[in-house]
């Protein structure tokens, strides 16, 4: 008999089962026939729908027919636009919303338009995984082109039907009574405001948009232009300026070589941190391709676009070597002592017109401390006849210029603040959570997390680059990609099993914390050098392993580390739904794991042989 009711019965020859699959189903089930509904096809729930012992009723779905949700994402950079992919793919019934505040995505990406602004890491290893570039210009690839690089992939996967530009967020409040997210949004090009609803939240802000101007006596005096970095005066002409510049981090590494170089300027550079220069990163692999700087031909291009296994080879060792430095993190390791030798004679040799400045600039703690950047013609530029080195401490700014400790006026015509960003901080937005806790005052000692991605108090919220995500080795990118499918597979439990509200155990955060500081006390991040990883004598921006570490211990949910609140269900297992599959309704595929694509083919005679769970055990 049919295990589907009501429907005809396999069609037999001759006493025999007929083994055309097309010829059965054309007798059997027409191709075109739909089956809309269980009864439709014979089958009903009354039975069950007048279990009176329970009060139980079947929900007359399928089982993939989860409720349905709707899920916010603040943010439209990569991690946004990474849940734009993979929550239409993963995931049904929900509906999705991407704020922005800005008028493109891309996020920093976006905003930042400084001279210079580029990628730090090669271009290859900054790009989703399943998305990979063969254009990219550089190997280390300019702003504009990242940017374009992420609208172009915005229109590939068609996340730009859930993005609402020029949207910012000004408040998030959790609702303990309707178990949702109330979030206040206003549109930027009228000013109007409105309430959004959401079951899920992600924050996708990313750690570099919250920007940090200097406390410095009498910035706002300062007569001539001011700008910072992070918001850019693209329509100031720099050419023929005395331009003073604060800050020696990653955004003032790029800005000195570019603005040095403009006709009949003159730069002030106020570095007080010291910091190393790092050779560049995939210096050995640009050897190997014969690359002359760091710019790509035409014809290396086309290569990459013609040659997928060669291009793949190139992706491979490009990300080998950024995974395989992670022993630099170490103290003590012989790849530690290393690199600070070879650091130290390749930033003597580029210094060597001025080698006074090798010896105000060289850290006395390891390589890696502080986050390390190649800086292209930083140092180069440090040695020419238009640049001051300043190491004297600022005392305060005054209307023509600044005022140094030693009592000296450098008088200038406009200041860049290249200091950075608020990182590991809150939202610039209150978010609001359990008992009316505030995110501000919940971190108040410190910022904290559940493997990055949740912190206790705060159910049904997800961060994006969230404290201690950052990957002080290896590919960001992985880790957001990791990150996200973390998130994706909660939102689903979530759906799946009438979850009204997860949130982590405050336990589980404390147990995090305590691992955290327990791992990086062998790190070089522990030695005394001024860096945005740390608060204090406590990393809170990095991930405490290696990126192969984080993919792996963000393969498999620890679903006993959340905390759960259930809708008013009399049975928790309604999530089964009326026992039918959407296969069964809709005239798709009966047998689909059958298909090579579903099947996952052991080896013999030892299936443990398989090369790919050498690699990479199996696990869901």
């Amino acid at each position: 008999m049919s295990a589907v009711p009501n429907l005809p019965e396999p069609i037999h020859q001759n006493g025999t089962l007929e083994h055309d699959l097309d010829a059965v189903l054309d007798q059997a089930l027409p191709k075109t026939k739909r089956i809309d509904s269980p009864t439709q096809a014979g089958f009903s729930t009354a039975s069950s729908n007048n279990a009176s012992s329970t009060g139980f009723k079947l929900h007359d779905t399928v089982i993939e027919n989860q409720r349905p949700l709707k899920v916010i994402v603040v943010g439209a950079g990569y991690s946004g636009i990474y849940h734009g992919i993979r929550i239409p793919e993963r995931l049904r019934n929900v509906d999705l919303t991407i704020y922005d505040k800005n008028a493109g995505v891309g996020g920093t990406w976006f905003e930042n338009r400084y001279p210079g602004c580029a990628c730090d890491i090669p271009s290859h290893s900054y790009q989703y995984s399943f998305n990979p570039n063969p254009n990219w210009s550089s190997m280390y690839s300019p702003a504009p082109e990242i940017q374009a690089y992420l609208a172009s992939t915005v229109k590939k996967y068609s996340v730009d039907r859930f993005i609402k530009l020029q949207h910012e967020i000004k408040s998030c409040n959790w609702d303990a009574n309707t178990s949702k997210w109330k979030v206040k949004v206003k549109k930027l090009d009228t000013d109007e405001e409105f309430e959004d609803t959401s079951d899920v939240l992600i924050m996708a802000r990313g750690g570099l948009n919250h920007i940090a101007w200097p406390q410095i006596d009498g910035l706002r005096s300062f007569k001539g232009e001011i700008m910072h970095s992070a918001a850019w005066n693209q329509d100031y002409d720099f050419t023929n300026k005395r331009i003073g510049i604060i800050g020696s981090g990653s955004s003032a590494i790029q800005i000195i070589p570019s603005l040095q170089r403009l006709p009949k300027t003159q730069l002030s550079c106020f570095i007080r941190s010291r910091t190393w220069i790092s050779p560049p990163f995939g210096q050995a692999i640009q050897d190997e391709l014969g690359m002359d700087g760091f710019t790509f031909s035409e014809e290396q291009r086309k290569k990459f676009q013609s040659d997928p296994d060669h291009f793949h080879a190139f992706r491979m060792k490009l990300e080998e070597g950024g995974n395989e430095i992670h022993a630099l993190t170490i103290k003590g390791t012989e790849m530690q002592k290393g690199a600070q030798k070879h650091f130290e004679e390749n930033m003597k040799q580029r210094l060597a017109k001025k080698p006074e400045i090798y010896e105000w600039i060289k850290p006395n703690f390891a390589p890696g401390c502080r986050r390390l950047t190649p800086g292209p013609g930083f140092l180069e530029a440090l040695v020419e006849d238009n640049v001051s080195f300043i190491r004297d401490r600022i005392a305060r700014i005054e209307d023509e210029g600044i005022v140094t400790e030693d009592g000296k006026l450098h008088e200038i015509d406009v200041l860049v603040c290249a200091t950075g960003f608020h990182t590991g901080a809150p939202p610039p937005f209150p978010v609001t959570g359990i008992d009316g806790v505030e995110l501000t005052q919940h971190w108040d000692q410190r910022a904290t997390s559940y493997l990055s991605l949740a912190t206790d108090a705060f159910p049904n919220l997800f961060m994006m680059l969230g404290p201690n995500s950052a990957i002080g080795s290896g590919s960001l990118t992985m880790m957001i990609e990791s990150v996200g499918d973390y998130v994706i597979k909660c939102i689903r439990k979530i759906q799946k099993e009438n979850i009204y509200s997860m949130v982590v155990k405050s336990s589980r955060v404390a147990d995090f914390l305590a691992y955290s500081d327990a791992y990086f006390k062998n790190t070089v991040f522990m030695d005394e050098c001024k860096s945005w990883y740390r608060k204090g004598d406590i990393v809170t921006g990095l991930w405490p392993g290696s990126t192969l570490h984080c993919i792996e211990a963000l393969r498999s949910p620890r679903w006993e580390d959340f905390e759960y609140g259930y809708a008013e269900e009399v049975n928790q297992m309604a999530w089964l739904g009326n026992g039918w599959s959407t296969n069964q309704l809709e005239g798709r595929d009966l047998a689909f794991y059958l298909m090579p694509q579903f099947q996952q083919v052991p080896v013999s005679p030892l299936p443990e042989d398989n090369g790919e769970f050498k690699t990479r055990a199996w696990s869901q």
